[in-house]
């Protein structure tokens, strides 16, 4: 197909492949919403205070709004269907936004708004965000190398999902499914309707089987017998043989339980607060 990289391969999943800076645009696509649903609050609570309305407080931060959920759809649509010739809209799209907030936050300080207004602040945030998606797009460009360029970079699949036995695709989903596991619906639903097997969930992925794992293991603790051969051989080790095949992570997985029990505190204090 065009713009495609992998018409000769035979991929049993939809979504198997990430562009360069994928779960970055994904984060930044979080934030971007984020933002532009406080500039559309600003901009209906500066309405309210004023006789008249004026749709031009909100109006163009709701358009925004919903061309951001509709670059992210679109995002997921190339990415699974790996048509990358297809981004180049999204290109001119956050070249054009990251143009026009720029000129905005610019026509701002000219007229003298600072800090001490919420709307230069957004202003100042948006063009921030903008620049960094319109980065990572360039980004992808210089990677895949799928336009501007003779020789597109060739993208094989994973060997994972060329196996009809795996069924286990949390790798290899977008991020808004690998939070939420959305990706297991139709699993889920199976299973409610009648008892599953072993067949039914099928294998794992080649980098979570035990055997791998194992492999890793035994490589790192093997390269610190090497390198401390004269020391004495102890937990000590073994510890430092799990930080270095499992660091990254042992160390997300921390952070997070660490930040799930300190956020166990929010609830009790907002009622407090309330109340």
């Amino acid at each position: 197909g065009w713009g495609s990289q992998s018409s000769k391969v035979h991929i049993h999943h939809s979504t198997w492949l990430h562009f360069p800076g994928h779960n970055l645009r994904w984060i930044l696509t979080f934030i971007l919403l984020f933002v532009l649903v406080c500039e559309i609050a600003e901009g209906i609570v500066s309405d309210g205070v004023s006789e008249s309305r004026h749709l031009h407080l909100y109006m163009p931060a709701g358009m925004a709004f919903l061309a951001a959920i509709t670059s992210v759809v679109y995002y997921h649509n190339i990415e699974t269907s790996n048509f990358p010739k297809l981004l180049i809209a999204l290109l001119f799209y956050w070249t054009l936004a990251f143009i026009t907030k720029t000129i905005k936050f610019v026509k701002f300080c000219d007229n003298g708004v600072g800090f001490s207004q919420l709307r230069f602040c957004l202003t100042g945030l948006l063009v921030v965000l903008y620049g960094m998606l319109l980065a990572v797009e360039i980004n992808v460009i210089r990677v895949r190398r799928y336009v501007f360029f003779k020789t597109p970079k060739e993208v094989k699949p994973p060997e994972d999902l060329q196996d009809l036995g795996v069924r286990f695709l949390q790798p290899f989903v977008n991020l808004l499914s690998k939070g939420t596991y959305w990706w297991m619906n139709t699993f889920i639903k199976t299973a409610h309707k009648k008892p599953i097997d072993l067949k039914t969930i099928g294998k794992l992925p080649i980098a979570m089987r035990a055997l791998t794992n194992y492999i890793r293991l035994n490589e790192a603790f093997e390269a610190q017998k090497n390198r401390r051969s004269s020391s004495p051989q102890g937990s000590r080790s073994i510890w430092r043989a799990l930080c270095c095949a499992f660091g990254r992570p042992l160390l997300l997985s921390s952070t997070f339980r660490i930040l799930a029990d300190l956020l166990g505190f929010a609830g009790p204090l907002c009622i407090s607060g309330i109340v």
